[in-house]
């Protein structure tokens, strides 16, 4: 029945491979364009004909083992695939936005040079993702995952002559292998674990099953979703190792939306999600990821308020809001927290290529001008609703979403969110008190970035502005779809206390219900105190749309009057907390120092010292023994005479 589950990621991977082996032949943009977004779009084809087969089917998980793999003592690992609702819905957000950002890139691409390549990139980042969420082990979920790490070190450093580029895919890379580190601890331990209670497995549905013979909340348990939560904040950008993924932006745009939207980025939130029963099993664990979430949205959004590159506002947006998805994982509430991965999914990928439509048109504007002005400062901007109709009124309708403004995606997936960071057995209030917060900064900073960009007066060189187009339909009609997807999508999701079946949390039950009932993980209060803080939450995020408005539209002084009166906190926010020189003297700097001592005291002095000394040494023997070499034969005829002699004494004496 799923037999042919195997090409939805076979296909990016087929086209991976016609345009990395050919694309430099074919040359042509749209033939290389076009094979990539069509491998995606026949991937979302049949991602969607398994959703629905799987919505229909009573049995609700499929593995399907495509091959034996590894077979070593105890351990025997195949190549095989899992489908449940967890799995059905990740395949189609990734083949879904991808498609959508697969086209998009089709003319925000165009007269690069390494089209092909980057097409080439894209298909295979997705290949890793789509590997990622349906292995059905540990072991082909961690090449998918070590995949999309290569592929984000090969997307963002696109630009690899340029050295901000290069060195934030290094950062990228690097970062995340220390998370990576967790993983495999985690998995190690996983796997002595249950071995040494008989079961040696790495499989999902059998670790599953036999989770019951790890103590809860015991030591074992305990370390284990430690490390695999270290591993998730490597991937999903949440402290310490979030740093990296603001110096992404250095990468295309396609790739900040493909990254930071639907894909790389929410991977942790999916491992999380599908070893759910394992941090269920760890109180302590959860209470660490709901800390960490809830740090994070925080820290983020508040330098999200001082940022004036386009992109690098969006990049703490996604920061913030992963964080709101940890702290969904961490109360208990992983329907919620994957349902908010998919809203998110749709309005940050529309959000990321509106900014992308933006500086593409900027660039245009400042080319023609003969200007170099940076096209992703906001403060360039202005007065472009009426420029690019199209891109503004998707992004405002995305930005309305994201800031949980009601009838919107984003309002249905963050108050059941908020609903569990409060009421949860697993929650506390001050989880909500600091989410409902985080949501209201969120609104004003997003329509922050509307009003800087769009509205009042254009700010743009006086030669570039008659210059400014709305953006060609490859990247105008992605923006239309993501934007209604970012106004309907969350209706699949609607509560019980709204006048809705939650249909989305129903769906995913089979998967997670266990595990909340289990071990007691449940959202409890009246409709009354529901509806209380539903409607304290929309006033603070209107009243952050209020505030943005005054700052930005009603008072437009007002924002240098406050940097001035506060230079020091507006210093401190805008440089990130310090976060990154504080690792750069913590981590970064140490370590050079200590690689330029081992070059120059140990590799220079020692080792080369070994290597040129043995070479002086074999000179001055050789230059000792050059003056037996004379060149006369009587000479050699004595030493010839001389050692036969030495020889037969030897013989006859020795």
């Amino acid at each position: 029945m799923y037999g042919n589950l195997w090409l939805i990621p076979f296909f990016p991977l087929l086209g991976a491979i016609i345009n990395g082996l050919f694309g430099k032949k074919i040359k042509n943009e749209a033939v290389i364009g076009g094979i990539g977004t069509l491998m995606m779009f026949l991937s979302f084809l049949v991602s969607v004909q398994n959703f629905f087969r799987l919505r229909a089917d009573s049995e609700k998980v499929h593995e399907i083992v495509l091959a034996p793999w590894i077979t070593v003592g105890n351990l025997q690992v195949n190549w095989e695939l899992l489908l449940d609702p967890l799995s059905a819905i990740m395949i189609l957000v990734v083949t879904g936005v991808g498609t959508l950002i697969h086209l998009y890139s089709i003319g925000y691409m165009h007269g690069e040079t390494g089209f092909y390549r980057f097409f080439c990139y894209l298909n295979l980042f997705a290949f890793s993702m789509l590997m990622l969420v349906l292995g059905g082990n540990a072991l082909v979920m961690f090449i998918g995952w070590e995949g999309v790490g290569l592929c984000s070190y090969l997307l963002i450093g696109y630009y690899y002559e340029k050295k901000s580029a290069s060195d934030a895919a290094k950062k990228a890379f690097v970062v995340n292998r220390v998370g990576d580190f967790g993983f495999l601890c985690g998995l190690f331990i996983l796997y002595w674990a249950l071995g040494s209670n008989g079961v040696w497995t790495i499989n999902f549905v059998e670790i599953a099953a036999n989770a019951h013979l790890l103590e809860t909340g015991g030591a074992i348990v305990t370390i284990v979703t430690l490390a695999f939560f270290l591993g998730a904040t490597g991937k999903s950008a949440q402290i310490p190792l979030f740093t990296w993924l603001p110096d992404a932006m250095e990468g295309p745009t396609p790739v900040s939306a493909l990254i930071h939207a639907a894909t790389m980025v929410t991977a942790g939130i999916y491992m999380i999600g599908r070893m759910n029963i394992l941090f269920a099993m760890a109180p302590s664990t959860m209470m660490t990821i709901a800390i960490i979430g809830a740090a994070t949205a925080f820290l983020a959004a508040s330098i999200g308020f001082a940022q004036n590159d386009i992109k690098r506002v969006l990049a703490y947006s996604t920061v913030s809001q992963l964080g709101y998805m940890f702290l969904a994982m961490g109360v208990g509430a992983f329907s919620a927290g994957i349902f908010h991965l998919m809203t998110h999914a749709f309005f940050k990928a529309c959000l990321f290529l509106g900014s992308g439509s933006v500086i593409h048109a900027m660039h245009h504007a400042y080319h023609h001008a003969h200007l170099h002005d940076d096209p992703q400062d906001m403060r360039n901007m202005g007065g472009l609703r009426s420029k690019m109709p199209i891109t503004y009124w998707t992004f405002l309708l995305s930005t309305i979403a994201i800031a949980g403004v009601p009838l919107f995606s984003g309002f249905f997936s963050k108050d059941e969110i908020l609903w569990w960071s409060f009421g949860s057995t697993a929650g506390h209030p001050l989880f909500w008190i600091i989410a409902v917060c985080v949501a209201g900064m969120t609104a004003f900073y997003m329509f922050r970035l509307v009003f800087m960009t769009f509205f009042g007066e254009q700010r743009t060189d006086a030669r570039a502005k008659d210059h400014i187009p709305e953006s060609p339909w490859t990247i105008t009609v992605p923006l239309m779809i993501l934007a209604f997807l970012a106004v309907v999508g969350g209706y699949v999701g609607v509560p019980e206390v709204l006048g809705g079946s939650n249909h989305f949390g129903n769906f995913l039950a089979p998967v997670f219900g266990p595990a909340q009932e289990l071990h007691n993980l449940s959202a409890h209060g009246s409709h009354a105190l529901e509806y209380t803080l539903i409607a304290l939450s929309v006033c603070i995020a209107l009243f952050g749309i209020y505030m943005a408005w005054l700052m930005y539209m009603k008072n437009p002084q007002l924002p240098a009057q406050f940097t001035a009166k506060f230079a020091g906190m507006y210093r401190f926010v805008y440089n990130k907390w310090y976060i990154d020189e504080l690792y750069d003297f913590l981590f970064v700097n140490p370590c050079k120092r200590f690689g330029t001592f081992l070059w120059k005291i140990f590799d220079v002095r020692f080792i080369d010292g070994i290597v040129n000394g043995c070479a002086w040494v074999l000179k001055g023997i050789g230059s000792g023994l050059r003056y037996t070499q004379t060149g006369y034969m009587y000479n050699y005829a004595v030493a010839m005479v001389v050692g036969v002699v030495v020889i037969v004494g030897f013989y006859v004496f020795g």
